[in-house]
């Protein structure tokens, strides 16, 4: 009997509904995010975040449409790599090289979405089954260590801390992903305006669809102010 009445406590603390936080919360959160992202010397620490994000999307994504995840590396230059084998060509590789600018955006959309409905526990245990699920892919030690630190910090905010603390760590990540996700397609436009980043995800993406990197530029841009946009306004109740 203790442990079914064990197991209901656990499965309503997981899948059922917090309170929601006050205002002033919510925007602090937002700003705390916001000086994450805009200064270059933090900005320089915290991308790596938004590394996970993106090559988590592109693995995800190589698994959904049938290609086989061989593993995912991050760097300490905040750069990653994500290798997948499977048909060169075709709608399975297109999807996997467009997941990995927009995937940082769309998590913070998905975890916007499920706060403003107040389900902030869920999100931070979601957050976590998918970092120990990338985890198992990760095929360096920088990698390792990185999704470590992470996936351990969103068990032991969810685990150990009150609801005020949950809510606060939660509102700053998802800000954090709607935040962050906006500047990588900038600082790729601007390096491909200096003649960089000559193989990058929108020039791959190019040579498979022959559509020109700029649209795919676009894209990303588009993808990532409207999660903005969207996000924000399911945080803010708006």
């Amino acid at each position: 009997m203790a442990s079914t009445q064990s197991a209901a406590d656990l499965w309503d603390r997981v899948f059922g509904t917090q309170p929601a936080p006050d205002e002033w919360l919510v925007i602090a959160t937002g700003l705390v995010a916001l000086a994450a992202v805009v200064p270059r010397p933090i900005w320089r620490l915290s991308r790596s975040a938004v590394t996970i994000a993106h090559e988590g999307g592109h693995g995800l994504v190589a698994l959904l449409t049938g290609r086989r995840l061989d593993g995912i590396r991050l760097h300490s230059d905040t750069s990653g790599l994500t290798v997948s084998a499977g048909k060169p060509t075709g709608l399975g590789m297109i999807l996997t090289a467009a997941a990995g600018y927009t995937a940082p955006p769309l998590l913070g959309l998905g975890g916007a979405w499920l706060l403003a409905a107040h389900h902030i526990t869920l999100l931070l245990w979601l957050t976590t089954a998918l970092l120990l699920a990338m985890l198992v892919m990760i095929r360096n030690a920088y990698g390792a260590l990185t999704v470590i630190v992470t996936g351990a910090a969103f068990l032991l905010v969810s685990w150990l801390t009150e609801p005020g603390v949950q809510a606060a760590f939660a509102y700053a990540a998802v800000w954090f992903l709607l935040l962050g996700g906006v500047r990588p397609a900038f600082e790729l436009q601007s390096k491909r305006r200096h003649g960089g980043a000559p193989d990058s995800d929108a020039d791959q993406l190019s040579r498979l669809t022959h559509v020109p990197p700029a649209m795919w530029l676009f894209l990303f841009h588009a993808v990532s102010l409207c999660s903005l946009i969207g996000g924000g306004r399911w945080l803010l109740g708006l």
